[in-house]
């Protein structure tokens, strides 16, 4: 649910709901932005709202039903729906729409990545009140607009949409093929949002590693400078930009591709963190042809290792999916093994989930889901070990932490997250009360801690 923002008591007032991905959480801001810098209200209850807007993921059967879930809840608490997101654009069996076949009496659908077709349903059912200057919008970031996330922490897209057809993914037909955003205007909100207070920007995409392929890595500009829309220019910026405010640059869902080799130098310089994630999916070359990954997993291991060699600090995460269609005992075997060769920092795994219209539904050998989970369970009883000692390794550590909690100044200990945790998916660092009586803790600030133990998938540190 957004945060509530108070405006004049004649406001309209419009309830919002944000789901999904962080794709999706940077959709959610830019409508709130807009709806923002028009007068209207945003509030945290559908009760009481003269209309409710709620963006959807549409991705597998689990969000969808929460989307669907949520739209009902918001009709019988409101009445009045306006509905965005990915779950706008997907079909129902009759090739419909789906939404409105569910729910028929919602105002409005759109699909994702819709802000005006948005604004433009709001307009049609609650006329805005005015039209003030961006830079009055109360609680936003200049023209980076306003965040869902906490103020010390932001997600940055840097492009919609995706080239790959992997099977078992419908995105391309939800958002698009790939449309990289001008690097300038990447640069614009990225300098905003360091300038109003962000310690970590987060970068996101469908797919980080292919920005400016769609338009031929050309020439853009930024602070009168001409500068490559293409990922090492653009880190490369965000990492300078990043220094001068003392902040971190975080990359998420970047692709194994050879050109992602030339961060690693960057990462190794502390430009940007060195942190990649890097959604593999599996090992098996025969798994992968059918999954159509883009990137070959036979070499993803000299790739890692290669990685780990020109940044021998560098924390990776990924996401891999048990139970594909057609996987053999042999090519699971596969998988556990490498994960334990690669040692990756953080893993998520899926059991496989047939989503309606993805290309992976008509592969031969779908298991039973008994097996899916069951090999969900063994894949992730093998990654928690690799985490839990590579956390091990970590006890007597010094480490830089970002606060995220800290009630009371932090007396009485707090919470935060190190290069190594990525917000809300990965682990984080449960800080003790300080040491000195003096030191204090306070969100979105850095604190100097050493580490003295570990729990879970998480860190305990003595703040000094």
């Amino acid at each position: 649910m957004s945060n509530e923002f108070h405006g004049a008591a004649s406001a309209p007032k419009i309830g919002f709901v944000s789901l999904g991905c962080p794709k999706a959480l940077t959709d959610s801001e830019l409508i709130l932005t807009q709806l923002s810098a028009e007068g209207y209200q945003t509030v945290k209850t559908f009760a009481g709202a003269d209309l409710v807007i709620v963006n959807t993921c549409g991705f597998i059967d689990d969000a969808v039903k929460e989307s669907l879930d949520t739209i009902g809840e918001a009709l019988a608490e409101n009445g009045k729906v306006i509905v965005t997101g990915c779950l706008g654009a997907k079909p129902g069996a009759d090739g419909g729409n789906l939404v409105r076949q569910m729910h028929p009496s919602v105002l409005a659908v759109t699909g994702p990545h819709a802000t005006q077709e948005v604004m433009d349903a709001v307009h049609s059912n609650l006329p805005k009140p005015h039209d003030p200057f961006i830079d009055l919008v109360p609680n936003a970031f200049g023209v980076a607009g306003i965040k869902l996330t906490p103020r010390h922490y932001a997600y940055l897209k840097i492009s919609e949409g995706c080239n790959h057809r992997c099977t078992f993914c419908i995105i391309p037909s939800l958002r698009g093929d790939l449309v990289s955003r001008p690097i300038g205007d990447v640069l614009t909100e990225a300098q905003a949002l360091f300038e109003g207070g962000v310690k970590e920007l987060l970068v996101v995409s469908q797919d980080t590693s292919a920005y400016g392929v769609d338009v031929a890595y050309r020439t853009g500009f930024w602070n009168g400078k001409p500068i490559k829309t293409q990922l090492f220019e653009l880190v490369q910026a965000l990492g300078e930009l990043a220094k001068e405010h003392n902040a971190w640059v975080r990359l998420h869902y970047v692709y194994p591709y050879p050109s992602v080799d030339d961060i690693l130098p960057l990462m190794a310089s502390g430009l940007v963190l060195p942190y990649l994630d890097v959604p593999f999916q599996h090992s098996h070359p025969d798994v992968l042809k059918r999954m159509k990954r883009p990137a070959s997993g036979e070499r993803n291991l000299e790739r890692i290792d290669r990685w780990r060699l020109a940044c021998p600090e560098l924390v990776i995460r990924s996401t891999f999916i048990a139970g594909f269609p057609g996987e053999t005992e042999d090519e699971f075997a596969h998988l556990l093994d490498f994960m334990q060769a690669a040692q990756i920092d953080r893993a998520g795994c899926f059991a496989y989930s047939p989503v309606n219209g993805a290309a992976a539904n008509d592969l031969p050998g779908m298991l039973p889901a008994e097996l899916r989970e069951e090999r969900r369970a063994r894949f992730m009883a093998v990654a928690e070990a690799v985490s839990a000692e590579k956390l091990r390794q970590r006890v007597g550590a010094t480490m830089q932490v970002l606060v995220d909690h800290a009630p009371g100044l932090g007396k009485k200990g707090g919470r935060g997250r190190t290069f190594a945790d990525a917000p809300e998916i990965d682990g984080m660092v449960a800080l003790l009360p300080p040491e000195k009586i003096s030191k204090t803790l306070k969100v979105g600030e850095f604190t100097k801690a050493r580490v003295v133990g570990t729990r879970g998938h998480d860190l305990v540190a003595q703040p000094f």
